[in-house]
């Protein structure tokens, strides 16, 4: 067993040492608390584990802060690039190469608190008229696979709250792992809010190009597992989710 452990590290390295010469183009978003700037410091849970994963490898790496339709564009047509935090979707699976997950939650429709709305399914959703996504999210994607006659694209999560907040649309979608920033940067609360409907459960990745070398995503995925071994992943999850649920960790710290 130690045999095989110091064959698998010394492996490990020796792939980490190959890949090393490559300059890492990393994009992410504001998406706070899992990527963010902070008094221009970039920061997130998200942000801290690709940060650790980098210091592991020991790539050379870049992380900057983008809007989402840049690092996402980016990250399809360049070699040694990456975009995150990103939900895997069976829409995106052959679009990049998956290092993850490094979280998950689930993406529901919230309406209003005392608003008297009920929804159980898609068709309630449409019932209740428009429905404004950011034409760029996975959630928007899936809704619009799925058919969804009254979805409204809109550029960015700043018009689909400002929409809700009042009163053009009676629903917005968010995911748990988001809400509370997201209506916090309208000055509302969760307890503003009633959640309706869960969506989808949906895992965050680290998406990088398909152009990216194989043996630099297997170092990556590599260290992060050893990341979720040490049990460094975990304290990383909780510390930024204080309240994250037992299931929501399974699903980021179990063995691939």
């Amino acid at each position: 067993m130690a045999m095989g452990l110091k064959i698998a590290t010394l492996l490990l390295a020796s792939c980490w040492a190959a890949c090393a010469g490559a300059q890492l183009r990393l994009y992410t978003e504001d998406y706070r608390p899992l990527s963010y700037m902070d008094n221009g410091q970039l920061t997130g849970m998200v942000v801290e584990v690709v940060e650790a994963l980098i210091q592991r490898t020991g790539q050379p790496a870049t992380i900057e802060l983008v809007p989402w339709t840049r690092g996402y564009q980016q990250a399809q047509r360049e070699a040694d690039t990456a975009v995150f935090p990103t939900v895997r979707t069976a829409l995106r699976e052959d679009k990049f190469h998956w290092v993850g997950p490094v979280a998950a939650g689930h993406t529901s429709f919230y309406s209003h608190q005392g608003a008297g709305v009920r929804v159980r399914n898609l068709a309630d959703v449409e019932q209740l008229g428009t429905l404004a996504v950011p034409k760029l999210w996975y959630s928007y994607e899936v809704l619009k696979e799925q058919g969804l006659k009254t979805l409204y694209g809109v550029p960015t999560p700043q018009h689909m709250l400002k929409m809700f907040k009042h009163g053009r649309t009676q629903l917005m979608l968010a995911n748990s792992l988001v809400l509370d920033e997201m209506l916090a940067s309208q000055g509302m609360s969760r307890e503003q809010v009633e959640w309706q409907y869960a969506l989808m459960d949906n895992t965050t990745y680290i998406a990088f190009s398909r152009q990216t070398d194989g043996k630099l995503i297997a170092a990556w995925q590599q260290a992060l597992d050893a990341m979720r071994r040490d049990g460094s992943l975990e304290r990383i999850h909780r510390r930024w989710f204080v309240h994250a649920s037992e299931a929501e960790l399974a699903e980021i710290l179990r063995e691939r």
